[in-house]
C-alpha cells in the first residue's frame, strides 16, 4: 500500500526515521518540523523525494495547507527526553497539547481521514503489571512533578485523538512507543549519554560511571528500525480507534545496560549510585502480543542494537554538545 504520507515531527530521531522508511517503501513523503530541535540532516539520504513544509506543528493553518491531499498524517512531533520534562514543562505541555489540537483540527479542515498518533509509555507512569498490556489505566501521579507534563501531553493527545474521532475519521490510532533507541537520536536520552561518557571514560581512563539510584531499574529498550516498521505495519493492518504498544521484550535492568555499554566501547565501567529524580520509574516492559498478532516481530537483540548505535556517536563525536556529558 503506497500512500501520501505526512510526517510531524519528521526532523526528530523517530520521525526521521520513519520518513526514510515510508520513502524506501514507495511513499510520497511531506514532513511538518520547525527544525527547532529535528534537523533536515536525519533524513538528508532521501531528502530528495520528500517535501519539506517548516512550520510549527502548533499552527492549524500552516498544519493545514501541509497536509492537504494526504491520505495519511503521522503525527509525532512533541518535546521528548526526560532532561526536557524537568527543565521545560511549559513547552513540554504546549507542544503536546496544543500541537495535537492543531493536527487533529487540521485534518477535519482539509479532509484527512487517516491519523496516526504517538503517544508514550509515560501514561501510565509507574504500571501495575509488567509486561503491561494496552488496557492498563492511564494516571497522573503527581500534577506539582514537572516530570509528568510529556505523560499528561499524551494522555490529553489520546483522548483528542480518538474523541474526535468519532465522527469524522475513517482510522484513528495511537501507539506507545517503549525505550526506543538507535543512531543519531540526541544526546539527552539514557543511551546515547552512556555511550558518549563511557566513550569518554575510556579515553580519560577513569571508569568511574554515575547512575540514578542502585541500577536495579528495568527497561527494554527498542531499536528504531525495528519501531518505525511496526509503526507502518500498525497503520495497514491495525483496527479504527485502538492503542498498540510498540517495542521490545527483551528487558534489561540499567545495571545491565551500563555493562553492556563498557563492553561496547572496550572500557569496563564502576558504577557509582546516586539519587534519583523523583517520579522515575522502577521497571518498564511492555506487552506487545497485540502487535504480534498483526505480524510485528522486533529483529534486532539489544547487543547488535547497542553496537550499531556506538558506531554512529564514535563516528560523531565531533558533533557532540559541550554540555552532552552533563
Amino acid at each position: 500500500m503506497t500512500e501520501v504520507c505526512t510526517v510531524t515531527g519528521g526532523g526528530g530521531f523517530i520521525g526521521a526515521h520513519l520518513v526514510k522508511y515510508l520513502v524506501k517503501k514507495g511513499n510520497k513523503v511531506r514532513v511538518i518540523d520547525n527544525m527547532a530541535r529535528g534537523s533536515e540532516s536525519r533524513f538528508s539520504d532521501v531528502a530528495e523525494d520528500v517535501e519539506l513544509f517548516t512550520a510549527d506543528v502548533r499552527d492549524r493553518e500552516a498544519v493545514g495547507k501541509a497536509i492537504k491531499g494526504s491520505d495519511v498524517v503521522y503525527h509525532l512531533a512533541a518535546i521528548n527526553g526526560t532532561e526536557n520534562f524537568y527543565r521545560e514543562p511549559e513547552l513540554v505541555l504546549d507542544v503536546g497539547l496544543r500541537g495535537a489540537l492543531a493536527v487533529v483540527e487540521a485534518c477535519r479542515d482539509v479532509g484527512v481521514t487517516n491519523l496516526v498518533v504517538a503517544s508514550s509509555a509515560e501514561v501510565y507512569q509507574t504500571p501495575p503489571k509488567v509486561p503491561t498490556n494496552e488496557d492498563v489505566a492511564l494516571m497522573l501521579p503527581n500534577s506539582l512533578n514537572p516530570r509528568y507534563s510529556y505523560g499528561g501531553s499524551k494522555i490529553v493527545s489520546e483522548l483528542i485523538a480518538f474523541n474526535y474521532a468519532q465522527e469524522h475519521f475513517e482510522k484513528v490510532q495511537c501507539f506507545r512507543p517503549h525505550n526506543v533507541y538507535g543512531p543519531n537520536m540526541g544526546w539527552k536520552h539514557v543511551v546515547p549519554q552512556f555511550l558518549t561518557r563511557a566513550i569518554e571514560a575510556r579515553e580519560t581512563g577513569n571508569s568511574t560511571f554515575e547512575i540514578q539510584s542502585d541500577g536495579s531499574e528495568t527497561r527494554a529498550f527498542a531499536f528504531v528500525d525495528d519501531v518505525v516498521k511496526g509503526i507502518v505495519l500498525m497503520r495497514e493492518r491495525g483496527e479504527h480507534r485502538q492503542v498498540y504498544h510498540i517495542g521490545s521484550e527483551e528487558e534489561v535492568t540499567i545495571k545491565e545496560l551500563v555493562k553492556l555499554t563498557g563492553d561496547t566501547v572496550g572500557f569496563p565501567l564502576d558504577i557509582v549510585s546516586k539519587d534519583a529524580f523523583e517520579g522515575g520509574t522502577p521497571r518498564r516492559c511492555p506487552d506487545i502480543t497485540k502487535m504480534r498478532a498483526l505480524g510485528y516481530d522486533p529483529h534486532v537483540d539489544l547487543k547488535s542494537g547497542i553496537a550499531k548505535t556506538a558506531e554512529w556517536y564514535e563516528a560523531h563525536r565531533d558533533k557532540m554538545p559541550s554540555n552532552a556529558l552533563m
